[in-house]
């Protein structure tokens, strides 16, 4: 027998197991009774980003309040690209869409950045994950990125990992073609971390590429002959890696995944 079909997708703290007894927050309660005016016994899918997705019936619900219990697993937690963004914080507009589409397109941290000419001088955090949610819940993702207090540049260089790399888009002309260093990349026996980092609008001080060139976890890269806003600097960086060294790229590997969730 067919399992019963989910109408909605949710983000969920706790731990998912056989009959185990799930809470939801007020939020969550709102968006399941009263913007899609579900009810008790109604089934829904839930993923928390450590024991895969499962199929859930609404045990309870209520104005401010609600539970889930736990039926099947529907997906097994699948690995996920290890790529971070890292980012010069922007207007609100922007950063909302930045987190939600970077979200969709697999970034496994989300880092906000102070630079010289960062405008912006204040990050919501919970307002930073609260998008990623909804933009994972709406992709169907089975995590949800990690979301970083922010740091100053030059607290993110002293404080790099090793063994990481680091591209940085570098409207200047100063940077080797992505497309260049992500397929030299891609043909090397070992495989390696990365991150990306944006600069803010108008772009990185001089100073601080400068700073950035001479260290050697840092390359450099071009995004084409136009000025990219920083939101969608950052987007076409990360389109970029996935097609090139993500999940993108449809092999053996992809199929077996796929053949997993199916």
């Amino acid at each position: 027998m067919a399992s019963p079909k989910a109408q909605a997708r949710l983000f969920v703290e706790a731990d998912l197991r056989p009959v185990a007894t799930v809470p939801l927050s007020a939020k969550q309660a709102h968006y399941l009774g009263t913007v899609l005016r579900l009810r008790a016994g109604a089934t829904i899918a839930a993923f928390n980003g450590r024991d895969g997705e499962w199929l859930a019936r609404i045990e309870a619900l209520g104005k401010a309040d609600a539970t889930l219990s736990a039926l099947e697993r529907r997906h097994p937690q699948a690995p996920e690209p290890d790529l971070w963004l890292a980012f010069a914080p922007i207007k609100r507009a922007p950063i909302d869409f930045l987190a939600q589409k970077a979200t969709e397109l697999g970034a496994s941290r989300l880092w906000p950045v102070f630079t010289r000419n960062t405008q912006v001088k204040r990050v919501n955090l919970a307002r930073l994950r609260s998008n990623a949610i909804e933009a994972a819940e709406q992709c169907g993702r089975l995590g949800v990125p990690e979301v970083v207090e922010p740091v100053s540049l030059e607290n993110l260089i002293a404080t790099w990992p090793r063994g990481r790399r680091l591209l940085v888009p570098d409207e200047t002309g100063g940077g080797r073609p992505l497309a260049e260093v992500l397929a030299a990349a891609g043909s090397a026996s070992a495989a390696e971390p990365f991150a990306i980092l944006t600069g803010p609008e108008g772009g990185f001080a001089r100073s601080e590429l400068d700073v950035l060139c001479k260290l050697a976890f840092v390359t450099l890269v071009g995004l084409g002959p136009r000025i990219l806003r920083a939101d969608t600097a950052a987007l076409a960086a990360l389109a970029c890696w996935q097609a090139l060294l993500g999940d993108w790229r449809r092999g053996p590997a992809f199929e077996a995944h796929q053949e997993e969730r199916s």
